[in-house]
């Protein structure tokens, strides 16, 4: 699933081409994408609309239009924007959507498992919606060491669980949540609640790096992603730990072992990253 990297990728992509760009044609061929809404009724809405910046809160893109209204899409697993500039793109069964602007431009929206949405919002509701979905901001001022202090607190899930959880910090996903744990040396099935001050503030720290990382190399290409241009992110060839199931660690030589937490697959060294029953 692309994480904030990946979405934050996009955008950058996106906002040249549709800031400032009025919508004069929507077509919705897939009804999940907009469900429990009729695709054909959003497509109306849509059309005519004003783009005047293209946002980003977590994994979801905010398209905002002059009329304060918004459409959020979330690219789910294997969502994708293309965009063509002169209004060409080629045959494509798992095209979901296409919108025309008004210099002749398109952009058109992919997905082969179909989970994505597009969720479209009347003026000043976007924000609420948003707000009760997710934490701070990684990225931003608000995700700071008390912050996040506060958000791990009482929490007895491993610390991998507690930090995929969107309300405790927005857009990390299972890539860099295994990066940043290698970053920090802090076990992915360490209790979230049991981890030191210095912990703490070297895993927000951490967080913030593997983050920023992503974005400095356009995220990571894997499945389905790829940037609205059509090229691909870069962020895969600098894993420390994710997918590197036996590969040695970059710091101290020893094999990457791969376990599962919460239900998903999980990078870590042994070695660097010490068990829950050694960091007693």
């Amino acid at each position: 699933m692309p994480e904030l990297p990946e979405v934050e990728t996009v955008r950058r992509g996106l906002e040249p081409v549709l800031a400032g760009r009025t919508l004069v044609d929507v077509r919705i061929s897939d009804s999940r994408l907009t469900r429990p809404h009729d695709p054909l009724a959003v497509a109306m809405r849509l059309c005519g609309n004003r783009i005047v910046a293209v946002d980003r809160r977590g994994k979801y893109l905010i398209v905002r239009f002059e009329s304060g209204g918004a459409l959020v899409i979330h690219l789910r697993m294997t969502g994708s924007l293309r965009s063509a500039p002169d209004g060409s793109l080629p045959d494509d069964t798992h095209r979901r959507a296409v919108v025309t602007l008004d210099n002749g431009s398109a952009v058109a929206y992919r997905d082969v498992r179909r989970f994505g949405t597009w969720d479209l919002f009347e003026p000043g509701a976007v924000e609420q919606y948003l707000d009760d979905r997710l934490g701070p901001e990684p990225l931003s001022g608000r995700f700071t060491t008390a912050v996040f202090a506060r958000a791990l607190a009482r929490r007895r899930a491993p610390i991998k669980s507690v930090i995929l959880d969107q309300k405790t910090v927005a857009g990390v996903g299972n890539i860099y949540a295994d990066e940043a744990l290698w970053r920090a040396k802090i076990h992915p099935l360490r209790e979230a609640a049991a981890l030191t001050d210095v912990e703490v503030a070297t895993l927000r720290r951490t967080i913030r790096a593997a983050l920023q990382r992503g974005v400095e190399l356009q995220g990571s290409t894997l499945r389905d992603y790829a940037l609205p241009d059509g090229e691909y992110g870069g962020m895969q060839n600098e894993f420390k730990a994710y997918g590197r199931e036996g590969e040695p660690c970059a710091r101290c030589r020893t094999p990457i072992e791969k376990i599962k937490v919460g239900g998903r697959g999980t990078w870590y060294c042994p070695r660097c990253q010490r068990s829950p029953r050694e960091a007693v």
